[in-house]
């Protein structure tokens, strides 16, 4: 007798169905034990399905809830500004072009503009790559910079027509302004990034801003082309048109710098916290401060923070029959104060992170107070204040970071440090 084969029932494939904001989506396993999905069904109406594809690939994933507060406002202003930027590039190599003797065209503009930007630029890179750490200090300040420096080098470019004999020294400063202006945007990119990371997603905020970059530069060099074919093909039209796009272009950095939380450390956020701790008994948190900043002078003095000025070199900042005495003070800290009649000296020492630096400034914004009210001799009222910061300092801390500030380390710039 002939054995029977048992029956091979087909494999039944895996898959399912999953519903979520309308939209139906089949997933199955494919005999290869690959995933495969298709949506179904999706209900959702057209606007929104383009809203979403359009966050999808311009925005982090997860937003709103993966950036930190603030980040919309800056990506609004960060695409005017390339969008200003780069209509008012085509308008500057126009001008170069015709200032050395060529008739340009649009397409002239564009693709010579790859050239005009080597040469003197190298200059400019090298003498800003030396202000790196003033550049982490103040990110903002320095970002701000360097759009005024580009749109002061393309504004160069601009009236390079009017003075044809210069062209090479006018061509150069311009791009040499340029070169500076490049190494700043970019050194100060990172800080300004890292304060929106919320989840750890920094290459996640990287990549979609470059993406929202490269759109509107592509949008602003069309107008810019249109710009230089029409109403700026003379030099009268470039003077009305290239100012106001300089104007919208620093007007769209510095309302992206007031909307970016910076979360380090620097002697002006430190400031802002103690003075804000001393006068309210609170804690500020990026986002409350960001709006308060000078981003043009931030080297300001803030009297309720005890008008404090940090950097000075310690043989410059304290007296040698003064310095024996602060120590015993301060014993085992890492700063020296050293108060004067206008100012506080802060000297730090050369690994005191932020912690130390916000113990040092609520010692001198205590004692400035405390001067105020009852007249003791310094070395009394640095001791009091000394006193009443250990008293609070750990709750204070403990509040600062979990407001979001990074406590790890004090960014001062080019400050002189000591050592013992």
């Amino acid at each position: 007798m002939q054995k029977k084969e048992p029956d091979k029932t087909p494999e039944i494939p895996v898959y399912w169905i999953e519903t979520s904001d309308s939209v139906s989506r089949h997933f199955q396993f494919e005999p290869d034990g690959q995933l495969s999905m298709k949506v179904v069904d999706d209900a959702r109406p057209v606007y929104r399905r383009v809203v979403e594809s359009f966050l999808n690939k311009f925005f982090p994933s997860g937003y709103p809830y993966s950036v930190n507060e603030g980040y919309l406002r800056y990506t609004q202003f960060r695409a005017l500004q390339h969008f200003s930027s780069a209509a008012l590039s085509v308008l500057s190599t126009q001008s170069l072009l015709f200032a050395a003797g060529l008739r340009p065209t649009p397409a002239q503009a564009t693709a010579v503009s790859w050239i005009l930007k080597d040469g003197m630029q190298h200059a400019g890179k090298l003498i800003c790559s030396n202000l790196g750490a003033r550049m982490d200090s103040e990110p903002k300040c320095w970002r701000i910079l360097a759009d005024v420096l580009y749109d002061l080098g393309t504004g160069l470019e601009v009236l390079s027509p009017l003075c044809p004999h210069l062209f090479l020294e006018v061509a150069g400063l311009g791009n040499f302004a340029k070169g500076m202006a490049v190494v700043a945007a970019r050194a100060t990119r990172l800080p300004i990034y890292s304060s929106f990371a919320k989840e750890g997603n920094l290459s996640d905020l990287f990549a979609k801003g470059e993406a929202i970059s490269t759109l509107f530069n592509v949008l602003g060099l069309g107008v810019g082309i249109q710009l230089a074919s029409t109403v700026c093909s003379s030099m009268q039209g470039k003077f009305v048109a290239g100012p106001l796009l300089s104007i919208v272009h620093v007007y769209c950095v510095i309302e992206e710098m007031r909307a970016t939380p910076v979360n380090t450390l620097n002697p002006q956020r430190t400031a802002m916290v103690v003075a804000d701790f001393v006068k309210t008994g609170k804690i500020s948190s990026p986002a409350d401060l960001r709006y308060h900043e000078d981003l043009l002078f931030p080297g300001r003095l803030i009297e309720e923070a005890g008008n404090v000025k940090v950097g000075q070199a310690l043989h410059r900042a304290v007296r040698p029959s003064k310095l024996r005495e602060l120590k015993e003070i301060f014993p085992g800290e890492k700063f020296i104060l050293s108060p004067g009649n206008k100012w506080t000296d802060l000297v730090l020492e050369q690994n005191a992170s932020g912690e130390d630096a916000l113990r040092a400034w609520l010692v001198a914004a205590y004692a400035s107070s405390m001067k105020k009210s009852y007249h003791e001799s310094t070395s009394v009222t640095l001791q009091d204040a000394y006193e009443k910061m250990n008293s609070v300092f750990d709750p204070f801390l403990s509040e600062l970071q979990a407001k979001g500030w990074h406590t790890d380390r004090f960014l001062d710039g080019t400050g002189s440090r000591f050592s013992w």
